[in-house]
């Protein structure tokens, strides 16, 4: 197919999708709506982001006459997939900003606390403030813990001064980071890019980070003048083989510096060096701008409890013990983990909360109702990959790292495509919000 033949189609394809409603993993079957179920379970949400809010009104429309109740400190939502954009100079800080309390069903009591506490043996919960509350089920949706105590030297009033970047801290951040990037690619000197050895959500966030930059100073013609570095947790760019090669090529095409199985420990602000554990010993790397993520793990409320790992890999991550196609817990049937704080091996993102949230939603509507519910969690990931602006690569896969295009023959999974773009920077932010009031 020619290029106009090719863009021609993926315009019509993209407005069609629009129209139709369509969204990422749109191929994958989820479980039929049915009518409600008269209940009086009492069920606790723990979380008000993404995953929790979604469940809420999703059991809202499943249930009549279930206590609902769902606890969140927050008053802010933050749709985090924009922070990318945020942090390229494509969108302000407020465009990932809204109140939480906007998203929530009426039908439910929101207690604007922390959780600071789960007794699964007794089935309650206790507040930060001292609230108790019993349960029947709980959702764990609180998302995770980004533990920049874990690098020595960072602070958060450092983002956005000497070079320091941090897109996963906030919207606020993000912005400031934009500025620092733009201050850079505009100036010149060493970027040095990297990320945690822990699960982390939207793994694919510090490869388009790095992509951006390195567009950036192409457009401003200061490519020649930039040093760009990439260094790797592992031995690998990305857990998706074919992604790792396809990525590693696109690194290599464009003058990325590779480094692998560098684990980040420290950074010094001022003499603007960075610290990595390696298998040969701490290794320090010098830079004039850098994006700081720093090791994700489990939030203490969980991390703390019975319902962490108690083996394996994700012992000191603390991720909750759930089965990986159910998401129930494997100790504790009454409790389900969705979303970020799940102990599975895939689905720390937006589009996966989309296929986790039915999975629970139905297993707890069939338990209430004296049923057995078929529904499962595949592992399913989408990471629009950005590779430059106006470019991206719709990447979808499963727990076994096989590529699960929702578009085939339209998007391309591993090619840079405007349409992939379009995906991430105006139709995903509709998807989640309709994600959000239980519609998607």
């Amino acid at each position: 197919m020619k290029d106009m033949d090719r863009i021609t189609a993926s315009r019509r394809a993209f407005l069609g999708m629009a129209a139709g409603g369509l969204t990422l993993g749109a191929t994958l079957a989820a479980p039929a709506r049915a009518e409600k179920v008269k209940s009086s379970a009492r069920i606790v949400i723990l979380g008000a982001g993404a995953a929790g809010t979604a469940i809420a009104n999703r059991l809202v429309d499943r249930l009549d006459g279930a206590k609902i109740t769902i606890v969140d400190a927050r008053k802010r939502h933050l749709y985090q997939p924009g922070f990318t954009l945020i942090a390229a100079g494509l969108k302000s800080q407020d465009y990932s900003v809204s109140r939480t309390g906007d998203w929530l069903p009426r039908d439910i009591d929101w207690i604007e606390d922390a959780a600071a506490e789960i007794d699964p043996v007794a089935k309650k919960v206790v507040t930060a403030g001292g609230k108790t509350i019993a349960y029947d089920y709980l959702v764990l949706a609180t998302g995770l813990k980004l533990d920049w105590d874990a690098v020595e030297g960072f602070s958060m009033d450092l983002v956005g001064t000497n070079g320091i970047g941090a897109v996963y801290a906030g919207p606020e951040q993000a912005y400031a980071t934009w500025g620092a990037m733009d201050r850079f690619t505009d100036e010149g000197g060493k970027a040095l890019f990297f990320r945690p050895a822990t699960e982390m959500k939207c793994a694919g966030a510090p490869l388009k980070y790095t992509f951006l930059t390195d567009d950036y100073a192409r457009k401003k013609g200061s490519r020649g003048r930039v040093e760009i570095t990439y260094a790797a947790h592992s031995n690998s760019l990305f857990s998706v083989p074919i992604v790792h090669e396809k990525v590693r090529m696109l690194f290599e095409d464009r003058g990325v510096k590779t480094h692998y199985n560098h684990v980040i420990k420290a950074i010094d602000p001022g003499k603007k060096i960075a610290t990595f554990a390696t298998p040969e010993g701490d290794v320090e790397m010098d830079y004039d701008f850098t994006n700081v993520i720093p090791p994700m793990v489990a939030p203490d409320v969980i991390r703390n409890s019975d319902l962490a790992w108690q083996t394996g890999k994700w012992v000191d991550q603390g991720w909750a013990e759930v089965d990986p196609q159910t998401l129930r817990h494997a100790r504790f049937p009454e409790v389900f983990a969705i979303g970020d704080s799940a102990g599975v091996p895939k689905g720390k993102t937006a589009a996966s909360v989309k296929w986790q949230v039915p999975v629970a939603e139905d297993h707890i509507v069939a338990d209430i109702a004296g049923r057995l519910s078929p529904a499962i969690y595949n592992g399913y990931t989408s990471c629009p990959l950005i590779t430059r602006v106006g470019r991206a690569m719709l990447v979808e896969f499963d727990y076994r790292n096989n590529l699960t295009p929702s578009f085939p023959g339209v998007i391309a999974p591993l090619e840079e495509l405007w349409i992939s773009w379009l995906m991430k920077e105006v139709a995903l932010k509709a998807t989640y919000n309709a994600m959000l009031r239980g519609k998607a």
